[in-house]
């Protein structure tokens, strides 16, 4: 016989489709122990709270953020899109 295999149960949907068209799901986003959070995963998160993937409760938890940096980091998205989140350009985008 072949091995069963289990989906762990997680709260709310597994995937989402995003409005470009992309389907985003759990397995996508960054794992609860990240230390280093480059735009990607940052943009991951935001996408996915922004989608219904997981609630904005359960990121902040998830991650351990606080709730003003992870709106900072949605109204970067929001701006300027993923770009808006390299460390490089922070300096040069709150200028303006």
């Amino acid at each position: 016989m072949g091995k069963a295999m289990y989906l762990k149960k997680v709260e709310g949907p597994r995937t989402v489709t995003l409005p470009n068209g992309k389907v985003l799901s759990q397995a996508d986003l960054p794992p609860p122990d990240t230390q280093r959070w480059v735009a990607s995963r940052k943009a991951a998160v935001v996408r996915a709270v922004a989608s219904g993937l997981i609630s904005r409760e359960s990121a902040l938890n998830r991650y351990g953020l606080s709730d003003e940096e992870f709106q900072g980091w949605a109204q970067a998205v929001a701006q300027h899109g993923e770009a808006g989140l390299k460390t490089t350009q922070l300096q040069k985008y709150r200028q303006l």
